[in-house]
């Protein structure tokens, strides 16, 4: 089955969730080795879960987090190629002179629109959480989601926290009504060799090595920069190995479950949109009332907003970052599926490209019905204290670098 605009009003309406599963396995084919993200100290996400009545041993291969920044990602390339068009709020830094930052927008920082980086901003000479666009963060909820509907739709998608405001933890809440997540199932953790061979054949009694003031390298004491008095030698010991010359012995390295990878029998990929969650939101028009039909078609472009987030990212591919390249598993391809209110389940297909229009069709009925968003976006501009901020801050990391 195909997705209508009319079905996907009525599934907005009635029904409990829409979701895509996949069963993946490793580019490479069953067995080969991926690797999982790291956590503090160096560890895997690893868990046991219950699938199909058994206790079975998992790994977390992408997050709840990382899996909306690729979403986010997606909708944004896909709004910059015209394939869409959405709300975006950007923080323009090529003005302050620091193009090498690129803009930052509202589908890029963290906390969306109440990240510290558009509140650090300014729009038309006045502070963002001053100007009439950043005071929307102040009265929106869930009985009053139209502001964030006209500038920053996907923070009703995503979830917003509006801890950075005014009223810190007591801020704007709105709860993520799509979460996916990537994980392997009957993980099993690796070791992870390592060896290098210099075709130099640099020996370790060829040292020690000295830094030089031009931020090179000498075995000459009296050509050394000088610290203390005395020639400062190249890291710690002077070792050839500080810079990357020499041989380093074959090991396995950690046999722990911290840097090894990890084979499984297959992953799977989960993404659910709430129904429930979206149907919670209101959007009052100016004078504060609302109607079923408004209300309804306010849900049909955040479902569709959803779908295309989905489908936009599955299209560009799950190579998650490197020796993490998943694809489907063969004769299992990916499902999309609505889930009823009496839990009945059913299948339909939906490309990029029909998310897209459908998208565009599900806001043509809102539009009819006076909810409207910023298509144009919005640009902000860096304060001076923020240019500054950043402009220390990659000082002191490229000093950090030079210093070793």
């Amino acid at each position: 089955m195909s997705l209508t605009i009319e079905r996907l009003e009525s599934v907005c309406r009635k029904a409990a969730a829409i979701r895509r599963t996949a069963r993946l396995q490793p580019a490479g084919g069953p067995g080969d080795k991926v690797f999982p993200p790291t956590y503090e100290g160096g560890v895997y996400a690893l868990e046991d879960r219950v699938i199909e009545g058994k206790r079975v041993p998992c790994a977390l291969l992408d997050s709840v987090q990382s899996q909306a920044n690729r979403m986010e990602s997606a909708l944004l390339a896909a709004h910059r190629a015209k394939h869409l068009t959405i709300p975006v709020v950007t923080v323009d830094f090529d003005a302050a002179e620091l193009a090498e930052v690129g803009p930052i927008t509202s589908l890029d920082a963290p906390h969306r629109l109440a990240d510290a980086i558009l509140r650090d901003s300014t729009h038309g000479g006045v502070g963002f959480r001053q100007s009439p666009i950043g005071k929307v963060l102040d009265t929106a909820s869930y009985a009053n989601a139209t502001g964030l509907f006209e500038v920053c739709p996907t923070a009703l998608v995503f979830g917003l926290w509006d801890s950075a405001g005014p009223r810190g933890g007591l801020g704007t809440k709105f709860a993520r009504a799509l979460v996916s997540e990537v994980f392997a199932v009957d993980a099993t953790t690796g070791v992870r060799p390592s060896s290098r061979i210099d075709p130099l054949q640099i020996q370790l009694a060829a040292g020690p090595l000295y830094e030089t003031a031009d931020g090179g390298w000498t075995q000459n004491k009296e050509n050394a920069r000088k610290e203390g008095g005395k020639p400062k030698l190249v890291g710690k010991e002077g070792k050839p190995s500080e810079l990357n010359h020499g041989n380093v012995t074959p090991s396995l390295g950690d046999k722990g479950p911290n840097h090894g990878g990890v084979t499984f029998t297959h992953a799977r990929q989960v993404a659910v949109l709430s129904l429930p969650a979206i149907r919670r939101l209101r959007f009052p028009d100016g004078s504060g009332t609302t109607s079923n039909a408004r209300d309804s078609a306010g849900w049909t472009v955040l479902a569709a907003l959803s779908l295309a987030a989905i489908a936009l990212s599955s299209a560009r591919g799950l190579d998650l970052r490197s020796r993490c390249l998943l694809v489907p598993e063969a004769g299992d391809p990916p499902r999309l599926e609505i889930v009823g209110e009496d839990g009945a389940v059913e299948t339909f297909t939906l490309s990029a490209d029909e998310a897209c229009a459908l998208l565009a069709d599900a806001y043509a009925k809102a539009k009819a019905a006076g909810l409207v968003w910023r298509a144009e976006g919005v640009t902000l501009a860096p304060k001076a204290e923020l240019v500054d901020l950043v402009r220390r801050s990659r000082d002191l990391a490229a000093k950090s670098i030079s210093e070793g």
